[in-house]
């Protein structure tokens, strides 16, 4: 018995102390976080979603789930490299706004000067452990020593698969701000990035970044966590107002309402970049599947979609190539024109859109 609970000691001790590392971040401290306390959306202690949203459907099985990641189909990783563009993003021309995806939910945008990044993940896997959730061949080809300087960089939630240590602490020297949701600046002050240059954003919160260029914080349906404890930082989407052009980040988020309310609100859109893929039958709520991902970017009213959250990882049981060819599917029943770009390809959305179907 004595071995017994010496045994059991040590392997608790190993996982406390494996815990403490820095990519797991930190968690906020409510009662230190006086703006966490007074947001409208803390309660009982965790953030929430405007609808009830359960992580996973009831009747779900966390033992046969875990059997089922374990015995993932072979589809869900493509047999074939990825292709790719490789631009040169210091050189790219800005003109007219341009967007180049990094595959997953990574991807810049540039106009007239500057230089915006959305969660970066550039560490070749999206998960604590770096022989887990890898990139597939291919579709790992930007680093941070890619990028150009960074005058935003938003961090629209804290998962391993948008918040990216390593990238992180290699870019901050080319970061000018972060822009993030609310608890998030736990993490990064964390990690050593100054106070001064982190802006948390609560649902609906606005900002003038300069005269020309707006950011506001909206709802999306989703959770967070870094370690075992969830909702203790917050998770949005965000409305980017540049150069007299509108563009939705959609960050996570499984379909509701607050997509038309988004859309009533702004009136409309010229661009949306929205998550499609990593769904699955049990977590309907916190990830779309690809018919709801057109519903959403009809009650948006844009012009042009971009899907992303696919082609670099598999976080879920779906074929790898699945999501973009069930939503082109839908996509025949909504006026939005939808782009469908290689990793890097640049993406002018007031010219030709790319739109080949690389995947097959």
């Amino acid at each position: 018995m004595l071995v017994f609970f010496s045994i059991l000691f040590i392997i608790f001790l190993g996982v406390y102390l494996f815990m403490q590392r820095k990519i797991f971040g930190k968690t906020p401290d409510a009662k230190l976080e006086a703006k966490i306390n007074a947001s409208l959306n803390f309660r009982d202690g965790v953030f929430k979603n405007l609808s009830l949203t359960d992580e996973i459907r009831k009747g779900a099985s966390y033992p046969k789930m875990m059997i089922e990641f374990l015995n993932k189909p072979k589809d869900t990783t493509p047999q074939q490299t990825i292709p790719s563009v490789k631009t040169d993003l210091a050189n790219l021309s800005d003109e007219e706004p341009v967007v180049v995806w990094f595959g997953h939910s990574s991807y810049l945008i540039k106009h007239k000067g500057t230089t915006i990044l959305v969660d970066p993940v550039f560490s070749g896997y999206a998960s604590p452990f770096s022989m887990s959730v890898k990139a597939f061949n291919g579709a790992d080809i930007y680093k941070p020593h890619d990028m150009p300087a960074i005058d935003i960089l938003v961090i629209t939630h804290d998962h391993f698969d948008h918040l990216d240590y390593h990238a992180v602490i290699k870019l901050q020297p080319k970061v000018k701000h972060i822009y993030t949701s609310l608890g998030v600046a736990a993490h990064l002050k964390f990690w050593g990035i100054a106070a001064t240059k982190i802006t948390e954003f609560d649902w609906w919160d606005t900002l003038n970044i300069t005269g020309n260029i707006k950011l506001t914080a909206a709802p999306s349906r989703h959770f967070s966590g870094r370690k075992f404890t969830r909702g203790k930082t917050l998770w949005s989407s965000f409305i980017l107002e540049i150069n007299n052009y509108t563009i939705y980040l959609g960050g996570d988020s499984g379909y509701d309402s607050h997509f038309k309310q988004i859309g009533e609100k702004w009136g409309s859109f010229d661009l949306a970049i929205l998550e499609c893929g990593q769904y699955g039958k049990d977590w309907p709520y916190i990830h779309m599947m690809p018919e709801e991902v057109a519903q959403a970017a009809k009650d948006l009213n844009t012009r042009v979609l971009l899907p992303v959250h696919w082609a670099k990882f598999s976080l879920s049981l779906h074929p790898w190539n699945e999501p973009i060819e069930r939503l082109l599917a839908a996509h025949q029943n909504i006026a939005t024109q939808i782009t469908t770009p290689m990793i890097g390809e640049p993406v002018y959305f007031t010219r030709q859109l790319p739109a080949s179907t690389w995947w097959k």
